[in-house]
């Protein structure tokens, strides 16, 4: 009976194992191998080995692309984290019937593509557009402005694409959270501030470490936001790697910026664990 059961158990595993190396191996394995390959003359690859393409990404140009995203995704994640905290805290303090309402607002936005949302803020930011009469109307601005194709804009769209999973993390990890220790901290007299930095923001950091990951890595290959709000003047670790493949057709190149990219958001993740593990043996203790 236990040879069958560990049988069964075998086969349980099969389609993970078989995901794992057709959809994440194999690609990872191919990407790192053509990184390592030359640029044919005309089109393709040539099978002749070269760290042409890593060196290339120590160039001003590349490694200031690499920078700028860095610092995009800084900026955007801090916003994020200040807006998305309050937002998910207060939240999972709402009755049962607020929480379903305004988890279902915040679904309802991923139920169409990101692509046409994005767009929808072209009509907010263009020139007069709803912000321009907005501003204009209550007669903070005489003339239009130009928000589109700038840097602010596309902050505002990275914090919007973003910010809901900053929200729902927060909110998983209060809503677990024992509020009879927040009480029990009151009687004994510490404030309500006090009480929040010692216990509460302590016992939903895993949220808040959580939602710093999903916003952060994914802000530095948000391309799409990026050429959307921001035209050709912000370019992106995203960017660069779609125009190595689409216009360039340098896929060695633009295998490397995906190598680099990778082991950058792997660094983020492992210090991410690293962090997770150290906040959880803190609460053992």
């Amino acid at each position: 009976m236990k040879g069958i059961k560990k049988n069964r158990a075998w086969l349980l595993v099969i389609p993970f194992y078989f995901y794992t190396i057709i959809f994440v191996i194999l690609p990872l394995a191919y990407m790192i191998l053509l990184s390592f390959l030359r640029r044919a003359e005309i089109w393709g690859v040539t099978k002749e080995f070269t760290l042409d393409n890593y060196k290339n990404i120590f160039e001003p140009v590349y490694l200031n692309t690499f920078v700028e995203s860095l610092k995009l995704a800084l900026l955007c994640t801090t916003f994020i984290v200040f807006l998305g905290y309050p937002f998910g805290y207060f939240m999972a303090k709402l009755s049962e019937k607020w929480k379903n309402r305004v988890v279902t607002l915040l679904m309802i936005p991923f139920w169409t593509s990101a692509l046409i949302r994005m767009y929808g803020w072209i009509i907010i930011f263009r020139s007069n557009g709803l912000m321009d009469r907005f501003f204009m109307a209550i007669h903070l601005t005489e003339k239009p402005l130009r928000l589109l194709y700038t840097y602010p804009a596309v902050v505002v769209g990275m914090i919007y694409a973003l910010l809901p999973f900053m929200i729902l993390s927060v909110y998983s990890s209060v809503e677990k959270l024992d509020w009879s220790l927040i009480e029990a901290a009151r009687d004994l007299g510490a404030s309500s501030v006090h009480a929040f930095f010692t216990i509460t923001l302590k016992l939903t950091m895993p949220g808040l470490l959580s939602g710093i990951v999903l916003t952060f890595i994914p802000s530095m290959g948000l391309f799409f936001v990026a050429d959307i709000l921001g035209g050709n003047k912000i370019v992106l670790v995203g960017n660069l790697i779609q125009e190595q493949l689409m216009k360039a057709r340098n896929w060695p190149f633009a295998a490397a910026l995906s190598v680099v990219l990778t082991i950058l958001t792997s660094l983020i993740l492992t210090l991410y664990r690293k962090v997770a593990k150290v906040r959880e043996l803190e609460g053992l203790f």
